[in-house]
């Protein structure tokens, strides 16, 4: 008689030592030039939280392990069984242990590894963004100059999905869209959101232009003098609806705002209207309302 056959599920393994060489790809979550190294070594990132990395199960990424602590083998049963059910494994270890192994007290003790993807093509991204929204209003898609806070890309990110965008194109300087603070922000959006980088900048933009784009840039105090024509969010709401000119949304960090050269490189720049005495927004507040705005919901 064959032997019955092998269960396919992933093994679900105690552990008791943070230095355990398994738990290597958890370790030190709070280390950035750690774990960028690490990450980058690897080809991983990690998602922490349960919403996060129920979303992570929805999408196309690649799940390699999920770390829970023994309250949540039972409490985050779904995961834990969603994971495993990929033959992929489940450590369970002790919050103690958990939170060593990580560097601080996790959140719900829920956390996961997943690969990291070849870098996407920001040309891609652009006709696949005109595909996807060929049967209804032409798409909006969001261009990123010099973020580099984690959260705020994080933040940006759920907007983005909140509203519809199509992808989010990204400057060589901006921020990893899916570092631990970035992914968590966005509740887990970021993984559903396409993204690419866009160099060399902000020669780049070019490629947003030649795929039929409008480039708008987002300036909170915009000069009517400098040679870009100034228009308002319901400009280009009207532009994109009744022309059918797809929309690619310029955004700059906070503080500095957007570069002149990506200023100049621009078809159009846009305000978000504010009362007098307010200097400026939040970039993701600012990008969600522009959003809105956009969308016309």
């Amino acid at each position: 008689m064959p032997p019955p056959p092998a269960d396919p599920s992933g093994p679900l393994v105690e552990v008791d030592d943070p230095d355990d060489p398994r738990l290597a790809p958890y370790r030190e979550l709070n280390d950035p030039q750690r774990r960028r190294r690490l990450e980058a070594d690897r080809s991983i990132f990690v998602v922490e939280g349960r919403l996060a990395v129920g979303r992570l199960l929805e999408s196309g990424y690649d799940v390699r392990s999920l770390l829970v602590d023994d309250h949540q083998v039972s409490s985050a049963g779904d995961l834990v069984a969603a994971v495993r059910s990929r033959g992929v494994p489940v450590f369970v270890g002790t919050r103690p242990v958990v939170a060593s192994t990580v560097g601080f007290a996790l959140h719900r003790g829920v956390v996961a590894v997943a690969g990291r993807p070849a870098p996407a093509d920001a040309g891609r991204l652009l006709a696949a963004a005109r595909v996807d929204r060929a049967e209804g209003d032409p798409p909006v898609v969001a261009v990123l100059e010099g973020l580099n806070d984690h959260e705020n890309i994080g933040a940006l990110f759920r907007n983005a999905a909140a509203f519809g965008v199509s992808g989010v194109l990204l400057d060589p300087t901006c921020a990893d869209p899916l570092y631990r603070r970035s992914v968590r922000v966005s509740m887990g959006h970021v993984l559903h959101v396409p993204f690419a980088r866009l160099s060399p900048w902000p020669v780049g933009l070019e490629r947003a232009r030649d795929a039929g784009f409008v480039v708008a840039a987002l300036d909170p105090h915009p000069s009517p003098g400098a040679g870009v024509p100034v228009v308002t969010l319901a400009d280009l709401h009207d532009r994109r609806t009744s022309s059918g000119d797809p929309v690619a949304l310029l955004l700059g960090a906070e503080g500095r705002g957007l570069s002149d050269a990506a200023l100049v490189a621009a078809d159009v720049v846009v305000a978000v209207p504010m009362a007098d005495g307010v200097d400026s927004l939040n970039v993701a507040t600012a990008a969600a309302v522009a959003f809105h705005s956009l969308s016309g919901t």
